[in-house]
């Protein structure tokens, strides 16, 4: 038994399919396939039920996949404890990020942390929040950038900012000459949203509360996988959406004369890097915390007088 056939019925445990297995590990499927028939042969067990499609682990592979994830992440801590002796920030770092941050946060930051850390290899995914966390579980990223708290006590978190909801309007909404708003202002009726998956869908549900009165009064329903196309369907076609502050950074001042601050307690987001409490390079997660805070305005980095909307 090897650390790379472990690696190996892993990578078929996290992808459930054996071509998309050998190619994360950058080898053959034949290559793939005979290593885990051998050590098949040497458990004398079979690990995955190749009749299914996708394929599935067999009750006792569930039991040995669990502790070779086990095996390879101690054996990885290895390296990472060296590292961190040294004083080294290096190796490859896998990050995940999800979509109501990644177009607006990665191009204030990536930049710095990869000039300061040459040495380390950047992978970054963009992935919603459940599908980062469930992949941050697996090993398969070390690292993820998302909203928080998750009230799980298997994830750690280091908050890094707290960002505004804004409210962005059409010149013709009725709220559109009042100077701030209150969440009373937000109705469900004339707000677009994303479609489900987004934590951000939930957090501007846990704000305006809708009930099924008002979800039922639409005639047109549009819910977009991005906060770009809810922007565009506003100025088009009117009504209202809720973003987050650094999706208004870099608006226009015709953009930005549509933008609506809430009053006090001000709703706002958390945005935190979040690990496995296993995750052994403490001096990489120190540099990404201070290049993203270099990155942003100032004014982000303050709770201000806000309440940290919660979306699980």
């Amino acid at each position: 038994m090897t650390l790379i056939q472990l690696e190996y019925i892993v990578a078929v445990d996290n992808y459930r399919h054996f071509a998309k297995a050998a190619d994360s590990c950058f080898v053959t499927q034949p290559t793939l396939s005979m290593q885990i028939h051998k050590l098949e042969d040497q458990l004398g067990v079979i690990l995955f039920d190749r009749n299914k499609h996708p394929v599935e682990p067999t009750k006792i592979g569930e039991k040995i996949l669990k502790q070779a994830r086990i095996a390879i992440l101690e054996a990885k801590r290895i390296n990472e404890l060296i590292s961190e002796e040294k004083d080294e920030i290096n190796g490859e770092l896998k990050l995940g990020i999800i979509p109501t941050l990644s177009p607006y946060l990665l191009p204030l930051f990536i930049n710095d942390f990869i000039e300061k850390n040459p040495a380390v290899n950047v992978n970054i995914q963009e992935l919603t929040s459940e599908n980062l966390l469930k992949q941050l579980k697996n090993d398969t990223i070390d690292l993820g950038i998302l909203v928080t708290p998750l009230v799980d006590e298997t994830i750690l978190e280091k908050p890094i900012f707290y960002e505004e909801f804004m409210a962005y309007m059409n010149h013709r909404h009725t709220l559109f000459n009042k100077e701030t708003l209150t969440i009373e202002d937000v109705q469900y009726n004339d707000l677009w949203i994303l479609n489900e998956g987004h934590c951000f869908r939930n957090q501007v549900l846990n704000i305006c509360h809708p009930n099924p009165i008002q979800q039922k009064k639409k005639n047109f329903v549009f819910e977009s996988g991005s906060l770009e196309g809810l922007r565009k369907i506003v100025d088009h076609h009117g009504g209202m959406t809720l973003l987050p502050e650094l999706a208004t950074l870099d608006m226009s001042q015709t953009q930005k004369s549509k933008l609506k601050r809430f009053n006090d307690p001000r709703p706002i987001r958390e945005v935190s890097i979040v690990m496995k409490e296993s995750f052994m390079k403490h001096k990489m997660v120190d540099a990404l915390y201070e290049s993203i805070s270099r990155s942003i305005p100032g004014y982000i980095h303050s709770k201000k007088n806000g309440k940290v909307i919660k979306w699980k």
